[in-house]
């Protein structure tokens, strides 16, 4: 009988199960443009309120890694192993964890995506590096991860096509929230870059996608099995979203709080501790060491020495950035004409904040973006942010805010005063490190 993609939406609209080819038929049909958009967006409704079983999902993942190129690693011999957030504000781990897990005899290839909404990507970070290439062709690629052992770019069209149509269906019908098609989503592109293991770093907060602790666990869960099922060893952190992870939001911002991570300048604590959770758990799911304890310890160790920042500075200029830059951030990353405190104006201690708001302060900036394809000011944003718990008096900054006019910082100032709660008591901080899954 013919493939009717009506068939596989009744079915699963009635809560039955879907067998491998037909999801499989679906997808295909989904890349090639056979099934129409209408069609596409009943199946996406169907699995948002029927959900999905793992069997089903681990189907529906592997159906939308081959819809395009899958990539293997046979001239390396190191372990290939990378890392995929969620995604939150102020959250710049990739930037120090790909070279500090290069460093330690890791092959790293992060293909990583651009901010939407109140988070921020990694991809328009990297991109504040004058000359950095992020969409490099397959050689270079592959050259640079072989050369430096690790490369942080952009997803190409090649890899897993299917996402990229089913995402945009999604986005625009409401659909967006489904465990079952986030997993998929997540998963067809990190097993399409050929990975040996994959760690994940679910966020959980009110800067997260997924608010509350029960759905992060949900996710997590999730995309470990998945994974798991589809033959990819993989681990799960869930990590605290409750407040900026780094002291800085924004892009240029944040790679220069990197770069003062990489040397040792400055390095903001709870961003140290879930980069060296993150970093040791690849270490480990890549055979490299025995326990996250001895893990932790070799990935300190490369920052210490120097050898990840060796790593990052070496995967810069081999993908078109100044051969100098760690020597030099400063002068390499483009700056915001206006740089104003923005005072507390009471007296007490930072109790909390409302983080996803901190997020959309950066996009009003223009350090963001609403709709994909909107431009972005790398040059924009906020640095010393305060962490929750910390003592300030009325003039004390609870933030510089990093703009191109004066209207744009009176925009900022008045977000932030809304985002961030003072209290008269130093509330107890919630850990970093919520739960581990796999």
């Amino acid at each position: 009988m013919s493939f009717l993609p009506q068939e596989i939406i009744r079915t699963k609209r009635d809560g039955g199960e879907l067998d491998p080819a037909g999801i499989a038929a679906f997808i295909q049909g989904l890349t090639d443009g056979s099934v129409s958009e209408g069609q596409v967006a009943a199946f996406a409704m169907a699995v948002f309120f029927r959900g999905m079983s793992r069997k089903e999902a681990v189907a529906l993942t592997l159906s939308m890694r081959d819809s395009g190129e899958v990539l293997s690693w046979p001239e390396l011999d190191r372990p290939v192993v990378d890392k995929h957030s969620t995604g939150g504000v102020g959250d710049n781990v990739s930037l120090m964890l790909a070279p500090i897990a290069a460093a330690c005899g890791l092959a790293v290839p992060m293909i990583s995506g651009r901010g939407l909404g109140h988070t921020g990507g990694t991809l328009d970070k990297m991109e504040s590096i004058p000359g950095y290439t992020a969409m490099p062709d397959n050689a270079l690629f592959r050259k640079v991860v072989g050369s430096s052992g690790c490369a942080i770019i952009g997803q190409t069209g090649n890899l897993a096509p299917a996402d990229k149509r089913f995402y945009g269906i999604r986005d625009v019908t409401a659909t967006v929230e489904s465990v079952p098609l986030i997993t998929a989503s997540i998963l067809s592109k990190k097993l399409a870059a050929g990975l040996g293991a994959l760690v994940l770093d679910v966020k959980c907060g009110n800067g997260a996608f997924m608010d509350n602790p029960d759905r992060a666990n949900e996710l997590a869960r999730s995309l470990v099995e998945v994974a798991v099922g589809a033959g990819m060893p993989t681990t799960a952190l869930v990590t605290d979203m409750n407040q900026p992870l780094a002291s800085a939001a924004g892009n240029a911002v944040e790679v220069m709080n990197a770069a003062d991570f990489l040397t040792g300048k400055a390095r903001d604590s709870r961003l140290l501790e879930v980069t060296l959770a993150l970093a040791a758990e690849m270490l480990v799911s890549g055979g490299l060491a025995a326990t996250v304890e001895e893990a932790k310890k070799h990935a300190l160790a490369a920052l210490e020495n120097g050898s990840a920042a060796e790593r990052f500075n070496r995967m810069v200029a081999e993908l078109g950035g100044p051969k100098d830059f760690l020597a030099d951030p400063d002068r390499h990353l483009e700056k915001a004409p206006v740089v104003s405190a923005c005072l507390a104006g009471e007296q007490g201690y930072v109790a909390d904040y409302d983080t996803r708001a901190i997020g959309l302060s950066v996009v009003a900036l223009g350090g963001g973006r609403i709709r994909p394809g909107d431009p972005v000011d790398h040059a924009v944003g906020l640095t010393q942010l305060l962490p929750v718990g910390t003592r300030v008096e009325k003039d004390t900054p609870i933030a510089m805010i990093h703009a191109r006019n004066a209207d744009q910082v009176a925009v900022a100032e008045k977000e932030l005063r809304k985002a961030i709660r003072f209290a008269d008591t130093a509330g107890e901080v919630a850990p970093v490190i919520l739960g581990r899954h796999g």
